[in-house]
């Protein structure tokens, strides 16, 4: 029973009698704060409970809000779902005059959240505030898991979707990964299990149940429902592809989730397919290389495949299958299945390998990107989640690219900081045409695993015996840890390949579409991007001749010099201290957005005290200062290349008793506020020097929903911004421009360093000295009048901010 001082209480009981009709929705005045906010599909019949709004995509989102005294689960109205898409609505927002509707529930009876009285609730409006992406709102004084819920006792199980009949929710950011207590890591237990694991011979081989499937006899494979418990099948799991989720709007299934395991004994190799339930129960805990044993299970003609392949197919039901793992001694050598292979190759043999071949490689991590999401395939499609890897091993001096989209592995993706040894399976080679040679970068396929240092993986892991991965590790042991560190990256804006360098590269690669946006439609675009999602535009523009004025401060000292052109945004943003007030009307779809705002700045920030510095070109030179004072570790880091190579060798215990080591001194830097008028470059943006003390810290800063709360030393010394006029309709657009970045590879091709160069390349010209700032102030008359092409890479950083950088410039010949 709730407290009588509960806001929900007062709110939706008290102000709301028992025979009262709710004509009209119950507002609450107080605050409120955000839990957790939880997605999942809606099904067939999730429009019963939205009468009202207009449905226009799959999801749907149950949020828990606590008042500090109870903890109320309630769906966000399809209206909202835009804030979360936008991370405007997010764990810890604190919500004002929240207006909730009462509404059935899709799980009644059996939702152990619904109160007493068979109702549970709708968040249709509310205000939402709170701080920058990773602060709490004030949610952090609360223990949350000690508050009671209102109308109920507490939660009889698990946690289950309001408004769908659906089992599971699903990642907040992509459709691949798992999420919640529901996905077993330990297997379920069987009365069976250890009757089966003493019968170690196979009673049927893979090549049995193909020849009598094919055959059309009944027996083995057509009457396996009822006369094949005792038919077992002792395979190993060679390969496991991620989790694929299938469940849409019109699918009524509770558990919509499907694996697949390439297996094979001696006689050779089938698929099996893990469905609905049993994803739940077993894909977490099966690994390539364990020996399986397979009761109870049909066999039927693989989906778009050859006529004369078969797949296994195991679901929970018509009939129940039974699965056990087996120890490599339970099995007598002659029915032993084989061993995993792999194909191992560095980054010399890579060059030599054709588009689309499929390998495995091993590497030291040097990069880890940010995530971030792109369109599977157009607008509307699903998003994938990625980053970028960039691993060393020694063999050339072209480091290994990978494009790591999500793998159905949450912790291993957590855990791939720089200086870990990453071992990445079942790769695809992608081979794309860059200025005058030819680069590539390596993929997922569908069965694509990653396994890292930290994780164990790699001392129960087969390959660690192989002789590439035996040379890889000799080559690790050789190699200085300062040296590694220094180069060492994670996070901030990161494009590959590179961009081409002429106009007409470019428009060859865009097969002579350039895509040419007015800049009022580049602004509608913008403001269609989901959170992280990346996109890349193009408009035809020029750069104005505004007011110029010189930002720098001395690279020796850690400062950096930035010429630019002063500019306020075009896309003005609300005051960080105002409230956004988001409504969502019953015949609306979609809520009033935020102005929209582009991430850029003219003037060099310190993100770690959140403020800049900036001095003018008529001053004078100031004095050097000491470097930025960051939170590395004092110890000795000599042995962390060594420890992870050992990981290969035996198990231990190592990471669990790394600690971080936080009385590092920092020195306060006194400086001149940023003026109002220039937006700053978010911290996102920029990439972060490695920090493997804080390695922990710098991975959730990083990860999605993540902020960079903490004081990290930025990589990134100069950056610049230039204020873009639409050719087109004169809208104004300010974009970033990053010549320097350190995480993306330079140039191959030498050019000038004029103004048209620097912009064509996207970089200074490695071969000579960069230009000095008052140089560049000298050539900036280069660019008016002229007419530019201009690439832009969008990525929206939740809430208001949109990063802008203009990765080329192509001017346009008369």
């Amino acid at each position: 029973m709730a407290a009588p001082d509960c806001v929900f209480y007062r709110t939706l009981c008290r102000s709301r009698p028992a025979q009262h009709k709710w004509t009209s929705p119950a507002v609450c005045r107080d605050v409120l704060h955000v839990v957790e906010l939880q997605r999942y599909s809606r099904d067939p019949g999730s429009s019963v409970y939205f009468p009202q709004a207009v449905l226009s995509g799959d999801d749907l989102y149950d949020a828990t809000l606590t008042d500090g005294h109870c903890r109320l689960r309630v769906t966000l109205d399809p209206g909202l779902n835009r804030l979360v898409e936008r991370y405007v609505l997010r764990s810890g927002s604190a919500l004002c005059d929240a207006a909730f509707t009462r509404a059935m529930s899709a799980q009644l009876p059996a939702c152990p959240m619904a109160p007493a009285d068979g109702d549970s609730y709708k968040l249709l409006s509310a205000e939402v505030s709170g701080g920058a992406p990773g602060e709490d709102g004030g949610l952090g004084k609360f223990h949350v898991d000690s508050l009671s819920w209102f109308g109920s006792s507490g939660p009889a199980g698990a946690l289950v979707p309001l408004r769908a009949n659906r089992s599971v929710f699903l990642p907040l950011w992509n459709n691949v990964d798992y999420s919640g207590g529901a996905w077993r890591e330990a297997p379920p237990t069987d009365e069976d299990e250890e009757e089966e694991e003493r019968e170690l011979r196979p009673a049927v081989t893979v090549a049995e149940l193909r020849d009598s499937f094919l055959i059309g006899r009944r027996g083995v494979a057509r009457g396996v429902a009822r006369g094949a418990v005792h038919r077992q099948l002792i395979v190993r799991i060679i390969n496991k592809s991620h989790l694929m989720y299938y469940g849409r709007s019109d699918v009524n299934c509770e558990c919509p989730y499907k694996a697949v395991l390439e297996v094979c004994d001696r006689t050779g190799s089938v698929c099996v397919v893990l469905w609905n339930s049993v994803c739940l129960d077993w894909y977490r805990r099966l690994t390539p290389g364990d020996i399986v044993n397979l009761r109870r299970y049909r066999v039927k003609q693989r989906f778009q495949a050859q006529p004369d392949d078969i797949e296994i197919s195991v679901n929970s039901r018509n009939p129940a299958a039974l699965i056990s793992v087996l120890p490599e001694s339970s099995a007598s050598p002659q029915h032993l299945p084989p061993a995993a292979s792999y194909s191992f190759c560095n980054s010399k043999e890579l060059l030599d390998r054709p588009h689309g071949a499929v390998c495995d490689v091993i590497g030291l991590l040097t990069f880890s990107g940010r995530p971030e999401r792109i369109r599977s395939d157009g607008r509307g499609a699903e998003l994938l989640e990625y980053h970028w890897l960039r691993l060393e091993d020694g063999s050339s001096h072209r480091p290994i690219m990978v494009k790591l989209f999500s793998t159905s592995q949450p912790e291993s993706h957590h855990k791939l900081h720089p200086l870990s040894v990453v071992v990445c399976t079942r790769l695809k080679l992608i081979r794309a045409a860059g200025g005058s040679d030819v680069v590539f970068y390596l993929t997922n396929t569908t069965y694509t695993q990653v396994y890292c240092t930290g994780m164990r993986h790699h001392s129960e892991m087969s390959y660690r015996k192989l002789r590439p991965v035996q040379q890889f590790i000799q080559w690790l042991r050789s190699q200085d840890d300062g040296q590694v560190l220094s180069r060492a990256l994670i996070g901030g804006f990161f494009i590959y390949p590179s961009p081409p360098v002429s106009l007409e590269m470019y428009m060859k690669d865009r097969r002579g579409v350039p895509g040419f946006l007015r800049g009022a439609e580049l602004q509608r675009e913008l403001e269609r991007l989901c959170y992280r999602e990346r996109q890349t535009f193009c408009i035809q523009a020029a750069v104005t001749m505004e007011e110029r004025c010189l930002c720098w401060t001395d690279r020796t000292s850690s400062l950096c010099s930035s010429p630019c052109f002063r500019n306020s945004s075009p896309f003005p943003s609300p005051s960080p201290a105002t409230p956004r007030s988001f409504r969502s009307p019953p015949s609306s779809s979609s809520p009033s957005l935020s102005p929209m705002s582009l991430c850029s700045t003219s003037t060099p920030v310190d993100h770690r005290s959140g403020k800049s510095r900036k001095k003018r070109l008529t001053e004078t030179l100031p004095h050097k200062r000491r470097p930025f004072v960051t939170l590395q570790s004092e110890q000795n880091q000599s042995d962390i290349l060594f420890e992870a190579s050992m990981e290969f060798i035996e198990s231990t215990n190592a990471d669990e008793d790394d600690e971080d080591d936080e009385d590092g001194d920092t020195l306060p830097l006194v400086s001149a506020p940023l003026p109002p008028e220039q937006p700053l470059i978010t911290s996102e943006t920029l990439p972060l020097r490695y920090d493997h003390a804080h390695r922990e810290e710098q991975a959730v800063a990083i990860a999605m929903g993540g902020a960079l709360t903490g004081r990290f030393d930025s990589a990134l010394d100069e950056y610049y911004t230039l204020r873009l006029r639409a050719l087109s309709d004169g809208v104004l657009v300010d974009a970033l421009f990053l010549p320097l970045s350190p995480s993306s590879p330079p140039p191959l091709l030498p050019h000038a360093n004029t103004w048209t160069s620097i912009l064509s390349h996207g970089a200074f010209c490695p071969h000579t000295p960069p230009p000095s700032p008052a140089d560049l102030i000298g050539m900036a008359t280069q660019l008016a009048n002229q007419r530019l092409v201009c690439v832009l890479e969008a990525c929206h950083l939740g809430g208001a901010t949109t990063e802008l950088v203009l990765s080329r410039a192509f001017p346009l010949h008369h």
